[in-house]
């Protein structure tokens, strides 16, 4: 059974309590998908089911259900409630080092995961530049972010266009020098006319880079959204798709000025 993630979708769950993934599914009963984050500025828990290759997406939050997230270390359980747009909050911020779980119970079935909160990476510096390929001059990012941890982590970049899910990474601190980590995402053509709409940047757009810390099981389960594959599960009891993620978010944002992008050489 193979699930088909087709697009991201508007805003940064962790950050703006909205969608981040989008499933499609060819063939198949649709399934539950969870998202579900905490971070330094508390918990949010999103509940949708995937949507056939042939339909349009249901962005329908599924509200009828328990959802309860503990703090393993502190020993401490609450009960998350649905706000008006669905999504299940609590405001209590995550803490660095704790390990939680999350219990979610719907339809008769039962959901589980766990995450450690991983140390906060900084965001040192975001950047343009154009660079000459074969076919044309493209606009690259690059994110400089810090390293805090040993050797081993992983790190989640995202991009937003103008407040939608626009663009994202995964990879490891083996490119960390003096604590520093540098990625570079390649983004818009400098000729819009052979841009798709779906990448092309304009003059104006603003661009939101987030950096989350990760864990292995997390950095598997993107990596293989991006070759369409099914990847590692992410909860026990049930099946389902989605994660649970407990990490805090670096945030930054950058204008686009094609006039004003100096040419890498």
């Amino acid at each position: 059974m193979r699930y088909i993630i087709v697009m991201l979708a508007a805003g940064p769950l962790c950050t703006s309590c909205e969608k981040e993934l989008d499933f499609h599914y060819h063939g198949v009963e649709p399934q539950l998908v969870i998202e579900g984050c905490v971070t330094e500025e508390g918990t949010s828990v999103a509940l949708t089911r995937t949507t056939s290759m042939d339909e349009p997406m249901n962005p329908t939050k599924i509200t009828d259900a328990t959802v309860r997230l503990t703090d393993v270390t502190a020993g401490e359980t609450k009960s998350l409630q649905p706000d008006a747009s669905g999504i299940f909050t609590d405001a209590t911020p995550g803490i660095v080092g704790h390990e939680y779980r999350i219990d979610v119970a719907t339809g008769g079935q039962t959901y589980t995961s766990t995450s450690i909160m991983r140390p906060h990476s900084e965001i040192c510096g975001v950047e343009f530049q154009w660079i000459k390929m074969p076919y044309d001059h493209v606009a690259v990012l690059q994110v400089s972010f810090t390293d805090p941890s040993s050797a081993g982590d992983y790190y989640w970049v995202r991009l937003y266009r103008n407040g939608e899910a626009y663009k994202w990474s995964v990879l490891d601190d083996s490119r960390a020098f003096d604590g520093i980590i540098n990625e570079v995402l390649m983004t818009s053509r400098m000729d819009i006319d052979e841009e798709d709409d779906n990448t092309v940047l304009l003059d104006g757009d603003v661009v939101t880079v987030t950096v989350s810390a990760i864990s292995r099981e997390m950095a598997d389960y993107l990596e293989a959204l991006q070759s369409d594959s099914n990847g590692p599960c992410m909860f026990s009891g049930s099946f389902c798709l989605g994660y649970f993620l407990a990490s805090p978010v670096a945030e930054s944002e950058i204008v686009f000025r094609p006039d004003q992008m100096d040419v890498a050489g």
